[in-house]
């Protein structure tokens, strides 16, 4: 059975870290069941993000999608920080690693901002509970003194988007994540 447990950081995130099966023909791992997850609904969208060493991506959020990352090669410093109004761990930062060499998943619900360093190179696949939505698709500040990131990495690689996302007080009110809010 994997070993399963909430965040005592931020509510709400849950980290899973599965039972791999080897032998001499190499391994197994189950990596992701839905019934893992109280707060998640069915995954419906597969995704993979290969970034150099030294990238950062984020932060992102969504006010109505839930994220599972699982690293398959590589390792990432993972942020996250829960944007969402009422939430007992509001304004919490979480940091993190997932290695491909330690199986390791996370789920990361709506309204907490999530984002990750390339330590090294990097195979990250990843699930969502919602098809693409530009509308979904927010930002917060990666270096918000606020959130008080530790990302690990000197000289980060951003793109166009993430370096000019909004710092945590410059949020539109419309777009400031509730928690328990979920359609």
């Amino acid at each position: 059975m994997p070993e399963i447990r909430s965040s005592d950081v931020i509510a709400d995130v849950v980290v899973v870290e599965p039972d791999p099966h080897g032998d001499a023909r190499g391994r197994f791992v189950e990596t992701y069941r839905r019934s893992w997850f109280p707060l998640g609904r069915e995954m419906i969208q597969g995704n993979r993000s290969e970034k150099q060493a030294g990238a950062v991506v984020g932060l992102h959020y969504h006010l109505h999608q839930a994220d599972y990352w699982y690293v398959l090669r590589g390792r990432a410093r993972v942020v996250l920080h829960d944007l969402r109004e009422g939430s007992p761990t509001e304004g919490a930062t979480l940091c993190t690693d997932l290695d491909g060499e330690v199986d390791r998943g996370l789920f990361i619900p709506p309204g907490v901002a999530h984002g990750f360093a390339s330590v090294t190179d990097l195979l990250l696949w990843y699930l969502v509970d919602s098809y693409y939505n530009p509308a979904d698709e927010l930002g917060l500040a990666w270096d918000d003194p606020e959130v008080a990131a530790d990302w690990t990495v000197t000289d980060p690689v951003l793109s166009e988007r993430d370096r000019s996302n909004p710092s945590r007080s410059a949020i539109e009110p419309a777009l400031r994540p509730r928690y328990g809010l979920r359609t």
